[in-house]
């Protein structure tokens, strides 16, 4: 798996009930043909990141089909989702 590009936000706890800072990264993957996960539409990641107390991490995420909107049933990979950790805390920087 590759990631390609991506779109990073800030969200705002309009309440103030949630503690830390949340991010929703839309990361634009790329995997093999021969990958369970591989589609001709084309995939994207949403990812929800969070940072409190000064520790990071994935929340949650969402396989996505590029041109349904679907949403796949598949998990990532432990490695995968290493990897996605480590370039959302890259990133988490460029937020809106």
């Amino acid at each position: 798996m590759n990631i390609t590009g991506h779109k990073v936000n800030k969200l705002e706890d309009p309440f103030g009930i949630l503690s830390g800072e949340r991010y929703e990264f839309f990361l634009d993957i790329e995997v093999p043909k021969d990958d369970e996960l591989y589609t001709e539409n084309g995939l994207k990641l949403k990812v929800l990141y969070i940072i409190e107390e000064g520790n990071s991490r994935i929340s949650h995420y969402h396989i996505i089909e590029n041109t349904t909107e679907k949403i796949l049933d598949f998990e990532l990979e432990e490695d995968e989702v290493k990897m996605v950790e480590a370039y959302c805390k890259e990133h988490v920087n460029e937020a809106d």
